[in-house]
């Protein structure tokens, strides 16, 4: 009889716990403020989103020929990376009381920090690497907007040209320097009065109607207007195993997690940068 996995002990058959990044990872920026559209396994394998770029209608006269139309069928690729954490540690430390649970949070801390980080600012890959994928301020078509300082009508400027293009801003995303500046703008010369909240009040995290996500993953001074339906993003499962036989020599317990992501934008003229000047500066 063939030995197989429901035979043999548990330890030739590790098993792998795969988690919901909404209930693991709530806070990654991928999941709130892009479309997911399907999942991958590999660096190689990729995601085809498609869509059509729409032509002109027309009046025609009656009787006429109704002159054809010819929208184009295009496709954007998302590329996936692999986010990975191995944890070390002795036997003795992992089993006491409180270590798992604490240390699977630190876990699910540094994955989301990496998610974001690469999700907003990676680099993009260099020819012929494809992975991990471009952050959104480095994908090549973007709107570049001009300083906010002082008052709002750079970002009104901006969010207006990305709405010309199509959008449907849903997100703007700044860093905490760049909304510290935001919230000592005033209503007036002289005027204690903050343009973004008024009294000892501290301002809703929100800009032009638009919530505002502050994170610590953005450039300085810098903010981000997003349309999540112009991002088409693949997000796996959040997996995590832990083994007692990699550091089998040592007495000690390997604990792995992994997430799988990728992104880009289906229309980069529908997502904008700005930034923000601190008016104490």
């Amino acid at each position: 009889m063939a030995t197989t996995t429901s035979t043999s002990s548990p330890g030739w058959s590790p098993d792998v716990q795969a988690f919901a990044p909404a209930e693991s990872v709530p806070d990654a920026l991928i999941l709130s403020t892009s479309s997911v559209v399907g999942q991958v396994e590999g660096d190689e394998p990729v995601v085809r989103v498609v869509f059509v770029t729409d032509d002109e209608a027309q009046f025609t006269a009656e009787g006429a020929t109704i002159p054809e139309s010819d929208p184009g069928l295009d496709e954007v690729l998302v590329h996936t990376g692999k986010i990975t954490q191995l944890v070390h540690l002795s036997r003795e430390q992992y089993v006491q009381e409180g270590t798992a649970s604490t240390l699977a949070d630190s876990v699910a801390r540094a994955v989301t920090k990496k998610a974001n980080s690469a999700y907003l600012s990676q680099a993009a890959p260099t020819s012929p690497a494809t992975t991990p994928p471009a952050g959104l301020l480095n994908i090549d078509g973007i709107v570049s907007g001009g300083a906010v300082a002082t008052d709002l009508d750079e970002l009104v400027d901006l969010i207006a040209t990305l709405e010309g293009n199509g959008a449907t801003p849903s997100h703007i995303v700044t860093d905490p320097t760049g909304w510290a500046s935001l919230r000592k703008f005033k209503t007036g010369i002289g005027s204690n009065q903050s343009l973004l909240g008024a009294g000892g009040s501290d301002a809703q995290r929100a800009l032009l109607d638009l919530p505002v996500i502050v994170s610590g993953a953005m450039s300085a001074g810098t903010g981000l207007v997003l349309d999540r339906s112009a991002i088409a993003s693949a997000v796996g499962t959040v997996q995590v195993a832990t083994s007692e036989h990699v550091y089998f020599n040592s007495d000690g317990v390997a604990l792995r997690c992994t997430w799988r992501i990728g992104w880009n934008a289906v229309h980069p003229d529908r997502l904008g940068t700005f930034t923000v000047t601190d008016p104490d500066a």
